[in-house]
């Protein structure tokens, strides 16, 4: 029990400080809890895929598991690329046509749902496999990097769904691919420089977190200050 609560309370207690963010319309507790159950879901498609195409495919291309260019390959285009993708997959189908995504600035809060619920699954896995001492790194590093990931796929998918109402269809699937692509590199970046025996690159990752820390928290409460409601933007 006390594993649980250890591997729960950060992804959702960062769930709360950003829904509270959403000063102008809250959003309905039912459609936060449904985003967040999808995004703890994905964590299965996401480990067969990188499963499949790390151990599989990956391998059979790149042999040498240890090279830079595997651990390039791997961190970017398979972990990130997969677990962003089903992340925005399960926040488009279960937000994308609700009556309540009416602000710009609810396609953060939908995508960090969605974010801090894979969060939370994988964050049991790795807790109960290697216990508290985990929660705690997890807490202060993993938990708020998907976190920040979601702000961004976020931003990027509120502007889609703007630009969606507006008529600009292009615009709107420009921002959608950006809301997979922006997250997949900074996501690829953390885990390639996290799993680094570099000491330089090891660093690099802690400077790289502090960075992402304070633009993403500066970011995010620009984007609150400055929500409006998209049907009155045009």
């Amino acid at each position: 029990m006390l594993l649980l609560a250890a591997a729960l309370i950060p992804p959702l207690f960062l769930l709360v400080k950003i829904y509270k963010l959403d000063k102008i319309e809250s959003e309905p507790i039912g459609l936060i809890i449904k985003l967040f159950i999808f995004g703890a879901i994905t964590v299965f498609p996401a480990g067969f895929l990188e499963s499949y195409l790390g151990d599989g495919l990956l391998k059979s291309l790149i042999p040498d598991t240890g090279s830079i260019l595997y651990r390039f390959v791997f961190y970017f285009f398979v972990v990130a690329l997969v677990e962003e993708l089903v992340k925005y997959i399960a926040l488009k189908l279960g937000s994308w046509n609700h009556p309540a995504f009416d602000y710009q600035f609810d396609g953060i809060i939908y995508s960090v749902a969605v974010t801090l619920g894979f969060a939370a699954l994988e964050n049991i896995g790795y807790v109960s496999m290697f216990g508290p001492g985990t929660a705690a790194v997890r807490a202060v590093t993993a938990i708020p990097g998907h976190c920040i990931f979601g702000i961004f796929m976020g931003h990027y998918y509120g502007m889609a769904k703007k630009c969606e109402l507006m008529g600009d269809t292009d615009a709107s699937r420009r921002f959608r691919r950006l809301a997979v692509i922006s997250p997949m590199f900074l996501h690829g970046f953390y885990d390639f420089a996290a799993s680094s025996d570099s000491e330089m690159l090891s660093i690099i990752f802690f400077i790289y977190i502090i960075i992402l820390d304070i633009f993403a928290f500066r970011a995010i409460n620009k984007y609150a200050k400055e929500d409006q409601k998209m049907d009155n933007m045009y």
